[in-house]
């Protein structure tokens, strides 16, 4: 049995993972936890999925170094195994301590365009227990991902 793990990357890392064929281990990604589904009972396993995505989402905007566009970049991977390391603040987040190859990755969740700075900001200064705002400094927030099959993950990832 394996464990959906959504796993944040940078512009970089994708490369990375596009030109190494696999997601290096050890690496921190967001699941449905225990932890989760304890914070938020009246919560479905569809609804848990999405937080962890979303968790994933600002997580990839947090990790962004020199360079890196200015996107929420997260990979749906199925692992063999993930280890809780969230705490309250963060009950998706889990541990995976090996590495994946390219055909563990199921899919993509991307930003199509760079955020706005202001819009980067909204997503990092968020209350988790908030909504983000429908607009930020007059630029409108589209907030779900577009979601990337496996053969278009390396298009995309050309792309940047």
């Amino acid at each position: 049995m394996s464990v959906r793990v959504y796993v944040p990357v940078t512009s970089s890392g994708l490369a990375a993972v596009v030109a190494d064929g696999r997601l290096a281990g050890p690496f921190r990604a967001h699941a449905v936890t225990p932890a989760l589904a304890e914070a938020w009972p009246e919560g479905e396993d569809e609804e848990w999925e999405y937080a962890a995505q979303a968790a994933a989402g600002v997580a990839s905007l947090a990790a962004r170094g020199e360079g890196d566009r200015p996107r929420r970049l997260v990979l749906a991977v199925d692992v063999p195994d993930a280890q809780p390391a969230g705490t309250d603040d963060e009950p998706t987040l889990v541990e995976v301590a090996a590495d994946v190859p390219w055909k563990r990755i199921a899919s993509a969740h991307v930003d199509v365009a760079d955020l706005p700075d202001a819009v980067v900001a909204a997503y990092l200064d968020q209350d988790a227990d908030a909504d983000l705002p429908d607009e930020v400094d007059g630029v409108e927030i589209d907030h779900d991902l577009a979601w990337f099959a496996t053969q278009e993950i390396r298009a995309y990832a050309d792309g940047l």
